[in-house]
């Protein structure tokens, strides 16, 4: 009887195993071998106590079957973090260029003497605005007086000569006729007038130079503008064309603000338009705004003037000449600048608030996208200039996209998050924590 039993309980226990290699209850295969051992225990001596051994083996069978029958309890699914996003949108955008530079007047002229002497006075204040022709310098005027003096009375002489040798041809003439005088003394005649209104001439000439010569002594502002410092104070001796300018005039309104482009991004941006990627910005001049050293942007807008067509071989730039209004004399020569140029327009631009752009280790831009089925996923952006609290997107975004811009600390990508107006972005995330 003992032997049937055992025998009884292997094959049980063999038909749990094979069960209990596909069911997830391991405990209450554990449970249904405690169990038949503590009934192999009991006494085997009636036929009644093999009916119970074969009911319990049974009934500890029937457990096991209904534990595998039970679905195991799944974990719970990660709830989807609230995040503030902006729809991606395009619009029509300026495209502008910042490039550095440096103002120039827009006319400058050096002073000089044409004329040597003693300087007698100065006539101007340093610093100050003067007009053309303005009397900047005057040197002494003495000898330049006397040889002008000199110049009239040689003039004088001359044309006094030649009023007597003009009466005595007319004589002549009407005297060769009737052969009382030779023809030869009347051809004399009429070659020493013409001598002598050549002298005439001459002298002439020469008291126009005089005359010039004692303008000279008074030096004139050749522009109008505003005068640097003298050089030279009451009581020098300045020769003519010398090498050292006596000042400077330069002409402050309007004034040039000179700026180098690299020639790789001129070309670029001409294929742009060649393409239709870009449009022009108009048939007038091209605007240009100013960024002083600063920060602050000037007040006045100016227009490009024209682009040199030489590329400098050293630095592979090409310099572009703007004009500028300077009624305030705020910019001054040599002053360094940025100038901001409007090259084109953009149909189909895109803005992204700079709050949802990061950088991540290698320096790429980089931003977290919410995805249609709720996921985050993470862009790689090619950023052009900066538009006040915006970026300006060149690529890696597109229209429609949903960029996060709240609660980027609190998502990462491949995770679950949920959409929610902005201004209710940040309360959402705070009642998320747990």
């Amino acid at each position: 009887m003992l032997r049937l039993a055992g025998a009884w309980f292997d094959v049980i226990e063999n038909a749990v195993r094979q069960v209990g290699m596909s069911c997830a209850n391991a405990e209450l295969t554990s449970q249904f071998k405690v169990t038949g051992i503590k009934m192999m225990r009991f006494p085997m001596r009636k036929k009644a106590n093999v009916v119970r051994l074969s009911a319990g083996l049974a009934l500890a069978v029937s457990l096991v079957l209904a534990g595998c029958g039970k679905p195991q309890a799944s974990a719970p699914k990660k709830a989807a973090t609230p995040v503030g996003v902006v729809v991606v949108k395009t619009q029509k955008l300026s495209v502008t260029t910042e490039l550095p530079g440096r103002t120039s007047p827009y006319q400058i002229a050096e002073v000089r003497p044409q004329v040597g002497g003693i300087l007698q006075q100065r006539l101007f204040k340093e610093g100050s605005d003067v007009k053309a022709g303005q009397t900047l310098y005057q040197i002494d005027p003495a000898i330049y007086k006397a040889a002008h003096d000199s110049a009239q009375a040689s003039l004088a002489k001359a044309e006094a000569g030649l009023q007597t040798l003009r009466l005595k041809t007319d004589r002549y003439r009407e005297l060769v006729k009737i052969s009382a005088v030779s023809r030869q003394d009347a051809d004399d005649a009429d070659a020493a007038l013409k001598q002598a209104e050549a002298d005439v001439a001459a002298n002439k000439a020469a008291v126009e130079t005089a005359r010039i010569n004692l303008d000279y002594t008074r030096i004139a502002s050749p522009i109008s503008g505003r005068i640097g410092i003298s050089t030279v104070t009451p009581g020098a001796l300045l020769t003519a064309s010398q090498a050292v300018a006596l000042t400077t005039v330069q002409t402050l309104d309007p004034i040039y603000v000179d700026v180098v482009q690299p020639s790789a991004e001129l070309m670029s941006m001409k294929r742009a338009l060649a393409a239709g990627l870009l449009k022009r910005a108009g048939s007038d001049a091209v605007k240009v705004k100013l960024l002083l050293e600063d920060n602050s942007t000037y007040a006045l807008e100016g227009v490009l003037e024209f682009s040199d067509v030489t590329v400098d071989q050293g630095t592979g730039t090409v310099t572009l000449r703007a004009v500028f209004p300077n009624p305030r004399h705020d910019l001054l020569p040599g002053m360094f600048v940025r100038a901001i140029l409007e090259q084109g327009v953009n149909e189909q631009g895109i803005l992204v608030p700079q709050q949802g752009v990061t950088h991540d280790a290698r320096g790429q831009a980089t931003a977290l996208v919410l995805g249609k089925d709720g996921t985050v996923e993470q862009r790689v952006l090619k950023l052009g200039d900066a538009a006040g609290d915006k970026w300006v997107v060149k690529s890696g975004l597109n229209a429609g996209d949903q960029l996060i811009v709240d609660g980027l600390q609190k998502v990462k990508p491949g995770a679950p998050a949920q959409a929610v107006p902005m201004a209710d972005a940040a309360s959402a995330v705070t009642a998320a924590k747990p």
